[in-house]
C-alpha cells in the first residue's frame, strides 16, 4: 500500500442515496485549545540512521505484491507497486510527513503558495532550478500544463481514473522565469497541495498515445534519486537503478530489486535470501520472533526418538516379520521427508534470527459497511442499532494487543489520529449500549418471538424451473463460498469455535489484519443497481426462523431479524473472519442473527461489495491528507442515472445526505486552513449520524527487515526517503529517534 497522498488519491474518486435524517450531533472539539487532531497511535519503525551511518552500494530486495500492470499512477490499475515506483523515480511536490500531513519537498520546489484569492485563486510555484529530468531538460511550466490538460476530463481521449482537482484549474502558464509555475483556478480548490504529486514529464502527458500506452510498461524520463531499470515480468522483479542525474543527495544503494512474492511465502523466501525487506502477517511475524530468542520449535515435530536410523530399523524388522516390503520402504519415505522438511524448517528458523519486525499502523482502517439500500438496513434506527450493540474497543483489542499495536478504535471516517483533519466524533453515534440498540430496533417494528410464517419443509422443492436453478445455484454457491452458517439460529458457529481453540489454542491468539489492502488497489468499480437494490443482501420477505432459533431473536411481519455476512475466505484473511465472528456475537445479544457467507476473495469486492450483495461486510479505506477531495466519493450521496439505475460510484454502503455533501463541497473550497478542517470534521459527524459504515480499528504494519537495514520498514503515514535507505556500516547502530529529511 502506499504511504503518501499520491497512491491514496488513485483509489478515492467520483460520487455516490438515502438520507441520514435530520440528527443532532454534538458541539465539535475544534474550539478547544487542544488540538484534537493528537498525534499518531504508533510512530514509524524504519531503523532510523543518520546517512553517516549508511554504507555506499548494495541491492535491496524488497517484496511486493505484484509487478504492476501500469506504470502510470493516473490509471485504473495502477496498484501499490505503482505508488512505489513512482515515489522513487519521480517529482512529488509533497510529500506526507511522520503526522501524515503534507509537507514541501525542497529537493523539487523552493516555495509554493498562494499569492491571489480574487478574482480567481492562483498559485505560484518555484522550482529548485537544479530539478531536471534524467534526459536533462528542466522540469517546468510545460510539464505541470501537459499533466493539467491530461487530467482536467475535458479530453475523453486520455483514459485517466480521476480529474479531482485537475477540473478547476483554468490555466497554467510559465511565471517570471523558467524556473516559476503560475496556476489559475476557476474555482477555489483547498486541497491545491495535492496536485502534481506524483508529476510526469510532457513526453508522458503530451498525447493520449504516450499517457494510455506507452506509460503502462516503461518510463523512458524519470526526476528522482532512482530511475526504472527494467520491468521482468518473467521473474515478476521491478529494478531500480541509481539515478546519476539526481541532484540531490545521491541514493545510498545502488538498486532496490522490488520482487513479487505472495504473503504466505514471504517467510521461507526471507529465510532462504531471497529478499531483504517484506511485509508479513501474524504468523510470520510469530516464527521471527522465536527466531530472534534463539528457539528451535522444530524438532518435537519428529517425535520423540524419531530418526533415519530408526526407519531402517523397522524395515528390518518388518522385513523378517514377513511384512509388505514396500509398506515397509513407503513408511522410510515417509520418515525420511519429514526429517527433510523439519531440518528445511530448522535452516530457516536459524537464518530468520537475522530479521527483526518493525511495526507501526498503515495509514488506513478497517470499518463495518452496512448495506442501506434495501431491507432491515434500510432502516437508519435498525443501522444505529448495529453500531450501538458493537464494542469498538474490544475489536480493537483483539486485532491490535497481541501484536503489540495501541489497541484505539478509530474515531473518524476522514482522517486518521495526527492528521490534520482528524478528531473522535463518534459520539455522534454513540457507543457501545445494549439497551439502546433493543430499544432502537423495538421503535423499528422487531420485537423477540415475533410471529413468523411457515417455514418451508426439509427437502421440499418450489415449483417450476426457477426452483431448480435456485436449488442448483444455491449448491454451487455454497461449494464455492466454503459454507454459510446462522449466528444465533442454533449453536453451531460457538461449537465449532470451541473445538477450534482446544484443537489449536495459540491459533485464538493471532491477529492482524491479512486482507488483501481490499478498496486500496486504484480500481474503480461503478455499480449501477436497478432501483429495488440487490436481491440476496437479505432473508427474502415471509421466510421464517429456522428449528431451533435462539431465544430473543427479533422479528416483523413475519419475517425475521437476519442479516447477510459476507466475507473473504482467503488464509489470509483469518482476522476478518475473526472480527466477524465477534461482531456476530454482539449482534446475537440483542436479537439479531447473522448468516455468515465465505466467498472466494478474487470475487469478494468486485462481486459483492461493490455490486451490493452483503448487508454487512468488512474491508478497509487508506486516509488521506486531503479528505475533502478523496473522501467525498466514498459518502456522497448517490446519484440516479438517466437509465432509472443508481450510480453509487464508491458509495458501497448506498447510505448518503444532502448535508454531508454540502459540507464537503464547502471544505473543498474554502482557503481558510482551520474553517476547511472544521467543515471537514463536522461532516465526520454527520457520516457517524447516518451509520452507514463504522470505523473500527486502523490496520497492523507489520514489516521483516534484516536488522542492518537502515531507513526502512514499516512507515507508517511518512513517504519513504529512498535516497537513505542503505545497510549499516560496520559496528553501526540506528540512532533512538527520525529527524525530518
Amino acid at each position: 500500500m502506499s504511504h503518501d497522498g499520491v497512491a491514496l488519491r488513485a483509489v478515492m474518486r467520483s460520487v455516490a442515496f438515502l438520507s441520514a435524517g435530520a440528527l443532532a450531533v454534538p458541539l465539535l472539539s475544534g474550539c478547544s485549545s487542544e488540538d484534537p487532531a493528537g498525534k499518531p497511535l504508533a510512530a514509524s519503525d524504519i531503523g532510523f540512521a543518520d546517512r553517516s551511518l549508511v554504507a555506499d552500494g548494495g541491492t535491496l530486495r524488497w517484496a511486493v505484491d505484484s509487478v504492476p500492470d501500469t506504470l502510470n499512477t493516473f490509471q485504473s490499475d495502477a496498484d501499490a507497486t505503482t505508488t512505489r515506483v513512482a515515489q522513487a523515480v519521480l517529482p512529488a511536490m509533497y510529500r506526507l510527513d511522520a503526522n501524515g500531513r503534507p509537507q514541501l519537498d525542497s529537493d523539487y520546489l523552493e516555495k509554493a503558495e498562494v499569492v491571489e484569492t480574487e478574482p480567481r485563486q492562483v498559485v505560484l510555484y518555484k522550482l529548485n532550478q537544479q530539478a531536471v529530468w534524467s534526459d536533462g531538460r528542466e522540469i517546468g511550466a510545460a510539464d505541470f500544463a501537459a499533466q493539467w490538460r491530461a487530467l482536467s476530463g475535458k479530453d475523453t481521449a486520455y483514459w485517466t481514473a480521476r480529474n479531482a482537482g485537475y477540473d478547476r484549474i483554468e490555466k497554467i502558464e510559465r511565471g517570471k522565469n523558467d524556473l516559476e509555475v503560475k496556476v489559475t483556478f476557476a474555482r477555489p480548490y483547498a486541497d491545491w497541495k495535492s496536485l502534481f504529486s506524483p508529476l510526469y514529464p510532457k513526453d508522458v502527458m503530451g498525447t493520449p498515445d504516450s499517457f494510455n500506452d506507452s506509460a503502462r510498461k516503461k518510463l523512458k524520463v524519470t526526476a528522482g534519486p532512482f530511475a526504472l531499470q527494467k520491468v521482468d515480468r518473467k521473474d515478476d522483479e521491478v529494478t531500480l537503478a541509481r539515478n546519476p542525474r539526481w541532484w540531490g543527495h545521491p541514493a545510498k544503494l545502488n538498486e532496490i530489486v522490488l520482487r513479487a512474492v505472495p504473503r504466505d511465502k514471504r517467510a521461507a523466501a526471507l529465510a532462504t535470501g531471497e529478499l531483504d525487506l517484506a511485509e508479513i502477517d501474524p504468523e510470520a511475524v510469530k516464527r521471527i520472533t522465536v527466531a530472534a530468542k534463539g528457539k528451535q520449535s522444530a524438532t518435537p515435530l519428529m517425535g520423540p526418538g524419531s530418526n533415519l536410523s530408526a526407519a531402517d530399523s523397522l524395515r528390518s524388522w518388518a522385513v523378517a516379520k514377513g511384512t509388505d516390503e514396500e509398506a515397509a520402504d513407503e513408511e522410510i519415505s515417509a520418515r525420511e521427508k519429514q526429517r527433510k522438511e523439519i531440518s528445511a524448517y530448522a535452516r530457516q528458523q536459524q537464518a530468520l534470527s537475522g530479521f527483526e519486525v518493525r511495526r507501526s499502523l498503515e495509514p488506513a482502517y478497517t470499518q463495518l459497511a452496512l448495506n442501506g439500500a434495501e431491507g432491515p438496513l434500510a432502516d437508519e434506527r435498525v443501522r444505529r442499532a448495529v453500531a450501538r450493540a458493537i464494542d469498538r474497543e474490544a475489536l480493537a483489542s483483539v486485532v491490535l494487543t497481541p501484536l503489540g499495536l495501541p489497541a484505539e478504535p478509530v474515531g473518524s471516517h476522514l482522517a486518521l489520529a495526527g492528521q490534520a483533519a482528524y478528531a473522535d466524533n463518534s459520539g455522534a453515534l454513540g457507543g457501545q449500549d445494549t439497551a439502546e440498540a433493543q430499544a432502537l430496533l423495538a421503535d423499528a417494528g422487531w420485537v423477540p418471538g415475533g410471529p413468523l410464517k411457515e417455514e418451508k419443509k426439509k427437502g421440499e422443492k418450489a415449483a417450476g424451473s426457477k426452483a431448480d436453478k435456485a436449488d442448483k445455484a444455491s449448491s454451487d454457491e455454497e461449494e464455492a463460498e466454503d459454507g454459510t452458517y446462522i449466528v444465533g439460529e442454533d449453536d453451531k458457529a460457538p461449537r465449532e469455535a470451541d473445538r477450534e481453540k482446544k484443537q489449536d489454542p495459540k491459533k485464538h491468539q493471532e491477529s492482524g489484519d491479512g486482507s488483501k489492502h481490499l478498496a486500496q488497489d486504484g480500481k474503480q468499480y461503478t455499480n449501477k443497481l436497478k432501483q429495488g437494490g440487490a436481491p440476496g443482501a437479505y432473508a427474502p420477505r415471509g421466510t421464517a426462523a429456522p428449528a431451533g432459533a435462539a431465544a430473543g431473536a427479533l422479528a416483523k411481519d413475519g419475517k425475521p431479524l437476519t442479516l447477510r455476512f459476507v466475507l473473504p475466505s482467503g488464509p489470509g484473511s483469518q482476522t476478518l473472519r475473526t472480527v466477524a465472528d465477534r461482531i456476530s456475537g454482539m449482534l446475537q445479544k440483542v436479537g439479531i442473527r447473522t448468516e455468515i457467507t465465505k466467498v472466494a476473495d478474487e470475487s469478494y469486492f468486485k462481486d459483492h461489495i461493490a455490486s451490493g450483495q452483503f448487508d454487512l461486510a468488512l474491508y478497509s479505506w487508506p486516509a488521506s491528507a486531503f479528505p475533502a477531495t478523496d473522501a467525498r466519493p466514498i459518502y456522497a450521496k448517490p446519484v440516479p442515472a438517466a437509465d432509472g439505475s443508481l450510480n453509487v460510484e464508491q458509495n458501497y454502503t448506498r447510505v448518503g445526505t444532502d448535508q454531508v455533501d454540502q459540507l464537503f463541497d464547502q471544505a473543498v473550497s474554502t482557503l481558510d486552513e482551520g474553517e476547511s478542517r472544521g467543515l471537514i470534521r463536522k461532516a465526520d459527524s454527520r457520516i457517524w449520524a447516518a451509520a452507514g459504515s463504522i470505523p473500527l480499528y486502523q490496520r497492523p504494519q507489520l514489516t521483516a527487515a534484516r536488522k542492518n537495514i537502515a531507513n526502512a520498514g514499516a512507515f507508517g503515514f511518512q513517504t519513504p526517503v529512498y535516497e537513505d535507505m542503505g545497510f549499516l556500516k560496520k559496528g553501526a547502530r540506528p540512532s533512538a529517534s527520525p529527524t525530518e529529511k
